[in-house]
């Protein structure tokens, strides 16, 4: 009985000094998080432009006195955020204080 009890502890040592040893000195898998380019967004936004601004001129967007193009900037965003599953119907300005 006291064979095995001896035998289990030196088990349950070498595995600790194993673990120290690998957590000492092998190293850690760094994972790099991919980011989307930023560069890509603003030509998907001038692609999608010309198919938004039919709607515009339909009056199918409510703006708050914008332009045409900042319309169109907006719902380009919003149609890119929410991969084409959004839609604005109408656009507000904001006062803050």
């Amino acid at each position: 009985m006291t064979t095995v009890f001896i035998i289990l502890l030196i088990v349950i040592y070498l595995g600790k000094v194993l673990i120290a040893l690998v957590n000492r000195y092998a190293p850690e898998e760094i994972i790099i998080k991919k980011q989307a380019p930023v560069v890509a967004s603003a030509a998907v936004a001038i692609a999608v432009a010309p198919a938004v601004a039919p709607a515009l001129h339909a009056g199918a967007v409510l703006n708050a006195g914008l332009s045409d193009r900042e319309t169109v900037a907006i719902i380009s965003a919003v149609s890119m955020a929410t991969r084409g599953k959004g839609k604005v119907v109408k656009i507000e300005k904001q006062i803050t204080k």
